[in-house]
């Protein structure tokens, strides 16, 4: 009973349409939510791969660029400030749609998937599952919180999409947020190379297509695209509500992650921009080791006496 109610079909569909109605069939293939077992293993398996790319590949083209590891300063240990711490705490002829967005609500719910929408989809997801997996390990910045909300909502927004058959907009979806991505991540690995120009080139780049696309792609083709499009081929229903919400919680995430970007376009242009403005952890190695061994107990203390 639960598992009919949870599969009803007025949650996940538009009015006069059932799960009977997307069967395969007639040349078509939809998503299944059996479909989505394999993301598990794909997530272990990406896992593995950057182990292995992190050991065998990124370490040794590091140690050749002569990028170093920063020499973390410990405070000492302090038994009282421990306890008071511990207690406190490509096929453009299958895809009209991806030129014309008046395209993507065509026929729905029945459209065909793709062999390359089922894959993309089933990277991203494993992707994003590895993230979660690995964010305990990683180095908490700013926001870390955010980072969080913002790998469920992409999770969650990308599952509901593939069981409805939102296939469409949930990969034009994702190929609006990995475009500014791929950018991002070249910026920083020219950073911890040491090769400053090319990465405050690659960084300016990056700031404004993250504006383009997350600012003005996203909330003027796309959301639009999810909220009004669609009354000219179905009734509301709940999972049109729902998928909605969902993408304007990514949309604040992007303002909020926008305002950080600024303000790191604005010391880059006014100022020196040495570092990540998330972090709150990797600050600048600079001056003598008496005065680092100051700073590192100070904020120690800080952090322990704001309960932190």
């Amino acid at each position: 009973m639960l598992s009919e109610w949870f599969w009803w079909d007025r949650f996940w569909l538009p009015k006069n349409v059932t799960w009977a109605d997307l069967q395969d069939g007639e040349g078509r293939v939809y998503a299944r939510v059996s479909h989505l077992y394999i993301i598990i293993p794909v997530a272990v398996l990406l896992l593995g791969l950057r182990a292995l790319y992190e050991r065998l590949i990124a370490v040794p083209l590091a140690h050749t660029l002569g990028v170093k590891d920063k020499v973390r300063l410990r405070a000492s240990h302090n038994p009282v400030l421990e306890k008071y711490y511990n207690t406190h705490s490509k096929h453009p002829t299958q895809k009209p749609w991806f030129y014309d967005l008046r395209e993507v609500w065509a026929g729905y719910p029945k459209q065909s998937l793709l062999d390359s929408q089922y894959w993309y989809y089933i990277i991203e997801m494993s992707f994003y599952g590895s993230l979660l997996f690995s964010v305990a390990a990683d180095i908490k910045r700013k926001d870390f919180k955010e980072q969080l909300v913002h790998h469920w909502a992409t999770l969650t927004l990308l599952s509901f999409s593939w069981c409805a058959n939102y296939i469409r907009i949930g990969t034009l979806v994702m190929l609006v947020h990995d475009t500014s991505d791929v950018l991002l991540e070249s910026a920083k690995m020219f950073n911890y190379a040491g090769w400053k120009s090319t990465c405050n080139s690659i960084f300016v780049f990056f700031a404004l297509v993250f504006m383009v696309t997350r600012l003005v792609i996203f909330p003027f083709w796309l959301i639009h695209c999810t909220w009004v499009s669609p009354l000219d081929h179905f009734e509301p229903f709940f999972g049109y509500y729902f998928f909605n919400v969902m993408l304007v919680v990514l949309l604040l995430l992007h303002v909020f992650w926008a305002s950080l970007i600024l303000r790191m376009v604005k010391k880059f242009l006014f100022g020196n921009l040495k570092g990540d403005e998330r972090s709150d952890e990797e600050e600048d190695d600079e001056g003598t080791e008496e005065e680092q061994t100051h700073v590192h107990s100070n904020r120690y203390v800080t952090r322990l006496s704001n309960g932190h």
